[in-house]
């Protein structure tokens, strides 16, 4: 009884007390004999037990009130109102979890929050009820760092959308180790060591299905090459290389914060409307794709081999359209 009696109080206080609302003995005692039905519980036993609930480490403040009344509030909950309220949002935000899934994770941050934030998390971010199709991101999570934790080798199913707009599974022994999870661009990937081949391999890990453990690895995982400069993908560049970009200023805001510390500001054009940008990237197919999509915005200057191959992959999109080269012809 009196470890159910504790229970209810603790309740009690992390539902109806704050930082700005705190509540007294009667208060509690009434909470006690009309919702948990345990009445006649007296002054002294409901003191006693918020001394336990403090020694147990519960942040349980008093405060004297007039009348030299004794007010009882629980504070400082592991998360402070304002943290939960950020890892709400994020989570509301999230592109990989079902509605579903948002809502149950939702429901355990607001049992640590009062009543009255419980009201303003209300106007929480609105939650995007058409995530893409995707496996339980976070169990596949769970299972991918246990096996990393354990040094065990991985095997799964790994899914690609085919023609009917359904991602399609492929079975296939891969006896990988994973080595660690990478969240880039909005995307939670896995990097694997092929210990056969020495080949590093990457996977988004929602197209990962039917994960199973394998053996215990006792290889020695090689360190993996540092990252030389900005790459566009998470897949591994042919070669590293430092181009000069010519940047319309409304997109200058915007490449900074993609290229970070490997691009440096050379000069303003004379136009007085673009800027050129030197910025160490690493090159392949999907850097060119990465530069096209901002059409007229960007230029690849330099080196002059670059600017040529460029050229050649903005031919063949341009194959595509025959249409468009009849008409260019004079």
């Amino acid at each position: 009884m009196d470890q159910e009696r504790i229970i209810f109080i603790l309740d009690y206080l992390s539902r109806y007390t704050d930082e700005n609302k705190a509540v007294t003995i009667k208060d509690i005692q009434h909470h006690l004999a009309n919702v948990c039905n345990l009445s006649m519980v007296n002054d002294v036993t409901i003191r006693r037990d918020l001394d336990r609930l403090t020694s147990a480490g519960n942040h349980i403040v008093k405060y004297s009130g007039e009348h030299n009344t004794a007010y009882y509030a629980l504070i400082d909950k592991g998360f402070s109102f304002n943290e939960i309220r950020f890892i709400v949002d994020s989570i509301s935000i999230n592109k990989f979890l079902t509605s579903k899934q948002k809502r149950q994770l939702i429901k355990k941050f607001e049992c640590m929050c009062s009543d009255a934030e419980i009201r303003q998390l209300i106007s929480r971010i609105t939650l995007n009820e058409k995530c893409s199709p995707s496996l339980d991101l976070i169990e596949n999570l769970d299972l991918i760092h246990r096996l990393i934790a354990d040094r065990r080798k991985i095997n799964f199913e790994y899914g690609k959308y085919d023609t009917d707009k359904k991602i399609k599974y492929y079975k296939k022994k891969r006896n990988l180790l994973p080595v660690r999870v990478i969240y880039f661009d909005e995307r939670f990937y896995l990097r694997c060591y092929n210990e056969e081949t020495e080949a590093w391999r990457t996977y988004r890990i929602d197209r990962m299905k039917d994960i199973e453990k394998g053996n215990v690895s006792r290889h020695r995982i090689p360190k993996e090459t540092k990252q030389e400069g900005f790459v566009t993908d998470m897949f591994e560049p042919e070669y590293y290389e430092t181009v000069t970009l010519k940047i319309r200023k409304y997109l200058l805001d915007d490449m900074m914060e993609h290229f970070g510390e490997y691009a440096s500001i050379i000069r303003h054009t004379d136009d007085g409307e673009s800027v050129n940008i030197s910025v160490r990237v690493g090159i392949n197919r999907r850097f060119y794709l990465w530069v096209m999509k901002y059409g007229d915005g960007i230029e690849l200057l330099s080196p002059s081999n670059l600017r040529a191959d460029f050229l050649t992959e903005v031919r063949k999109m341009l194959g595509a359209y025959p249409e468009f080269t009849q008409q260019s012809t004079p």
